[in-house]
């Protein structure tokens, strides 16, 4: 029997950037780098569509997830799911090593520069559970994460400690009624955020499992008070 992979590597050819290589660099050093990450089924262009409503202040990159979807042609996932149980994963999925994908970029994009910018999260659904998973390993490496109709992978890990100690801001937005994601773990979502970060909660009655513009206002005033410029 195959082991589960340890490390999931992000394309860096498949990365959306909010701005062109030339620059890039040079943005690194000068703005903070938001990280974006899509949902279930979806794939970087989906989030890369939000760049201009979220403002040149940030360099954006919206990633593309490491799984393709068999039979499902431009759809990718961060780690296994039950298309059944989507915001109910099992607690002992890989998500470890998706995360570890990320970062890896993440330590990959920085050396490019010699003092790099701060670093802030956005995530979809699967994306946000994402978000949370990275701020459970490195909880010091982000200035804030905004989680849109998303939910928390369960059980414990082994970074819930420090995660708890640092209580770095965060932002859930999501619709009672999503259909997507069920009460249960929406409130253990909410139950996990209050207890180990900054929780700026927020709901959207009417929106389904998506995003609304008055959800996305809030995250651009979430963004620029915990992601401010450099």
């Amino acid at each position: 029997m195959t082991a589960p992979p340890t490390h999931l590597p992000v394309d860096d050819r498949a990365v959306i950037w909010s701005l062109p290589e030339p620059e890039r660099q040079q943005a690194l050093a000068d703005r903070p780098l938001l990280v974006m990450l899509h949902g279930f089924g979806s794939n970087e262009r989906d989030l890369a569509g939000l760049f201009q409503a979220l403002g040149p202040q940030y360099l954006m990159a919206s990633l593309r997830a490491p799984l393709p979807l068999p039979g499902m042609s431009g759809s990718y996932a961060w780690f296994p799911l039950d298309p059944e149980r989507l915001a109910a994963p099992d607690a002992a999925l890989p998500t470890d090593a998706a995360t570890r994908g990320v970062l890896r970029w993440l330590e990959h994009t920085h050396a490019q520069v010699r003092s790099a910018g701060p670093v802030g999260l956005l995530g979809f659904s699967q994306g946000a559970a994402m978000c949370l998973q990275m701020l459970r390993h490195q909880p010091e490496a982000f200035a804030c994460a905004a989680l849109l109709s998303g939910f928390v992978v369960p059980g414990p890990h082994g970074g819930d400690e420090a995660l708890a100690q640092v209580r770095p801001p965060v932002f859930t937005g999501v619709d009672p009624a999503d259909p997507i994601i069920p009460p249960a773990a929406r409130e253990r979502l909410e139950a996990f955020a209050r207890e180990h970060t900054t929780l700026s909660a927020r709901t959207y009655p009417g929106v389904g499992h998506g995003i609304s513009s008055a959800g996305l206002h809030d995250v651009v005033s979430f963004l620029e008070e915990h992601l401010p410029r450099i």
